[in-house]
């Protein structure tokens, strides 16, 4: 069952200067990043009241944000919404007719589990759905 709105996702150029920005200029707390290997992605965190942002970024110059970042620029790049049970939700929302980028979910940041909703199921949306391991009981 989805739980909660776990992160807002921002597309970066410039990982460096977007974690300046968000952490000098409106003063959120920044609590690291970490490479997301699978996602080709290096991930920044700001945790604020009960949900975060995350800046996004290519992972050694490859991989889909830079193609999304080619097409579109830097702005929103998805919103992800928690689990406490993916596979269930996958199943629901499969029987609704959502289509997903992929057939499972894969390895994402904080040890999650996570899996993405193609985006004309939902109005144009990207969404991520994400298991934090141990949720799932």
């Amino acid at each position: 069952m989805i739980t909660a709105l776990d992160h807002i996702a921002i597309a970066v150029p410039n990982l460096e200067s977007a974690i300046e920005r968000f952490l000098n200029d409106f003063g959120l707390e920044y609590q690291g990043s970490e490479s997301v290997i699978p996602a080709k992605t290096t991930t920044a965190f700001f945790p604020i009241d009960g949900t975060s942002i995350e800046l996004v970024h290519p992972l050694n110059n490859e991989g889909p944000i830079v193609n999304y970042l080619e097409k579109r620029g830097p702005g929103i790049h998805h919103i992800c919404f928690r689990t406490d049970d993916i596979e269930s939700d996958i199943e629901r929302l499969k029987a609704k007719g959502y289509q997903f980028l992929g057939d499972a979910p894969t390895p994402g940041a904080h040890n999650t589990r996570v899996i993405f909703i193609h985006p004309k199921s939902c109005d144009g949306v990207l969404i991520e759905l994400a298991e934090h391991q141990g949720d799932h009981s």
